[in-house]
């Protein structure tokens, strides 16, 4: 397994390093955002809300990411029985003593956990887990294939989560897949996933990487050689990053534009705890970069880092309770973020229906896989992504390149409200929550989250409804030759249970209309005389 010290490493470099990284640093802040001579956005807010989501993202409903890395392999070993944080770079630390952040004044099941496996974290740091990062499973075509074969439309890694470690052959940092790994998955997949005509994306979640750590500082001992891992020491409650955190996070965020070029760039949150002046430039140089590689790419965020009129908001395991515009995100997992052993999953009717909702209120899903430590791909996650894409290739015509229909659905199942994190909630779709979303003026889906048993009564085309105020010429089940019954009338839209369903989980009905039309008043004298 390749390693690198930090001495050999910075050489390599030119010396553009020393120990606390301040050189390098500095000079990436003072050449980062430079935009070039033909700006299209400078960093103020009314420059940026000229941007515009575009249409490929509207259009692709459903895309996946990938928690992978170091960390990946802290729970093997772990009690499947037993409760784990999941940030256990942060919490490994929390031994109920120097560092209590839940005031129990015990230790966390990770930091017993870490300690059995390891060592004590003040001599088994972090770092520590990094040196062990054995990607040897990880096969970029394998896991670009799965991803089409689910129905994705874009996908990648998560390029940097918390533990301020890069997926990808970094200059920027030592802490990298190359140095700790010999691999560049981001290079990897990023071929893989654009051969396969989807759109390629990276995750940074290193905003938060000035908490992450504190904890590893309270503990002391870390060698200043290593504080570009760590960050330079401060206190736990310390919510103001330094200039060197700055420079680095930046540093590394531009080195991955201007390397791999993504279409979409998902920040987790915390970044909305720097400066607003960071987060303009940073945005303002990106979409300059897209203008410049003549692309049109998409900015995900959390909490208030930006605005919907500059980018996408996201909605972390959860999902607003009603239509929203203008289009948002949502990313979920069907279980832990990262590997866990014996890791419980959602089943493929569960994401489905979770999808059919998300789509049908203006949203996009964006789903999680954790590969094993190796970087394989679980069997039961392979198999989930399987159904999907079988469930996609039948229906998949109801769901890509549509958009919210006059009304988002109908049924006693509704989230009581939206936001982060409702999926905790159990919600399970019947054949009587109905999902509506639209391919045209003249074209709509009636999507059945579940199985009718007898005849479907669609309760919103009730002709006693303005909801729909055309004739209906044709409705057929997707999937399906089979010619359907069907009557409108006050009860609403009755169509007969058909005698074939061709999918196991939700059903989509293509209605095709008249179409309305206006008469026009023209210039014809005749028209005005009446």
């Amino acid at each position: 397994m390749k390693k690198i010290t930090l001495n050999k490493w910075a050489a390599s470099t030119a010396g553009l390093l020393n120990k606390s990284t301040s050189a390098f640093l500095l000079l990436a802040l003072s050449t980062g955002f430079s935009y070039g001579q033909t700006e299209k956005y400078t960093a103020d807010w009314e420059s940026l809300e000229t941007y515009e989501i575009p249409e490929w993202f509207q259009d692709a409903k459903f895309g996946i990411y990938a928690h992978w890395g170091p960390v990946s392999s802290a729970f093997e070993g772990s009690d499947p029985g037993k409760f784990y944080r999941g940030w256990h770079g942060m919490m490994m630390y929390e031994d109920g003593d120097i560092v209590s952040l839940n005031g129990s004044g015990k230790p966390t099941n990770n930091f017993l956990h870490h300690q059995e496996k390891y060592g004590d974290p003040a001599e088994f740091g972090y770092k520590y887990i990094i040196e062990q990062f054995d990607p040897s499973g990880f096969d970029a075509a394998v896991w670009a294939e799965l991803f089409e074969k689910s129905g994705a439309k874009f996908a990648g890694p998560v390029a940097m989560h918390h533990d301020n470690f890069a997926m990808w052959d970094s200059k920027a940092t030592r802490w990298n897949s190359m140095n700790y790994g010999g691999i560049d998955p981001s290079a990897a997949l990023k071929e893989e996933i654009e051969k396969r005509g989807m759109k390629f994306m990276g995750s940074f979640h290193h905003a938060f990487t000035w908490k992450y750590f504190a904890p590893a500082h309270a503990h002391g001992g870390i060698d200043p050689e290593d504080y570009d891992l760590y960050t330079n020491p401060h206190a736990i409650d310390d919510d103001h990053p330094d200039k060197d955190f700055y420079v680095a996070w930046w540093a590394k965020l531009k080195e991955y534009i201007d390397t791999y070029q993504p279409d979409l760039i998902w920040f987790d949150w915390w970044l909305e705890n720097m400066d607003e002046k960071t987060r303009l430039e940073f945005l303002a140089y990106y979409y300059n970069k897209a203008a410049e590689w003549d692309k049109e790419v998409v900015v995900a965020y959390k909490e208030s880092t930006f605005t919907t009129s500059t980018a996408v908001k996201d909605y972390e395991r959860g999902r607003p309770n009603q239509p929203k515009n203008p289009t948002w995100l949502t990313d979920t997992s069907p279980g832990a973020w990262f590997y866990r052993p014996e890791a419980q999953f959602k089943s493929p009717n569960e994401l489905i229906d979770i999808l059919v909702d998300i789509v049908a209120k203006n949203g996009i899903m964006l789903l999680n896989v954790p590969p094993n430590p190796d970087g394989a791909i679980p069997a039961d996650m392979v198999n989930l992504l399987t159904h999907m894409g079988s469930w996609l290739e039948v229906n998949g015509e109801a769901i890509y390149g549509t958009r919210p229909w006059t009304v988002f659905g109908e049924g006693p199942t509704r989230l009581p409200e939206g936001g982060h994190k409702i999926e905790k909630l159990a919600i399970n779709y019947t054949e009587k929550d109905i999902r509506y979303v639209r391919k045209s003026d003249r074209l709509f889906y009636a999507i059945v989250m579940d199985t009718p048993k007898g005849e479907l009564i669609l309760k919103t085309l009730s002709t006693d409804i303005g909801a729909l105020n055309s004739k209906i010429l044709n409705i057929s089940l997707l999937g399906s030759e089979e010619t359907l019954s069907w009557t409108r009338d006050a009860r609403g839209l009755v169509i007969e249970k058909p005698d074939h369903f061709p999918t196991d989980y939700a059903h989509c009905f293509k209605i095709t209309l008249e179409g309305y039309a206006e008469n026009d008043i023209g210039g014809a004298v005749e028209a005005h005389m009446d």
